[in-house]
């Protein structure tokens, strides 16, 4: 489960900066823009919903526990 969390988040971070990679290219020199950057945002919020619902599915089968702050009584 790690393992998916981990490939998910790099997924995330990698939509990240392919929309800013697009966002600064497209639209310059008289080129017309494209819609690269929308669609890397779009596999970047449905990447974010895959790793919340891993994080939740990890927590109903025990394979993560929240700790919590420690109260100090």
């Amino acid at each position: 489960m790690k393992i998916v969390m981990l490939i998910a988040f790099l997924g995330i971070l990698a939509s990240l900066g392919s929309a800013l990679f697009f966002m600064m290219r497209d639209g310059r020199d008289g080129k017309s823009k494209t819609s690269n950057m929308a669609r890397a945002l779009t596999v970047r919020i449905g990447l974010s919903v895959v790793l919340f619902i891993c994080v939740l599915i990890a927590w109903k089968l025990g394979y993560i526990h929240p700790t919590g702050l420690p109260v100090s009584g």
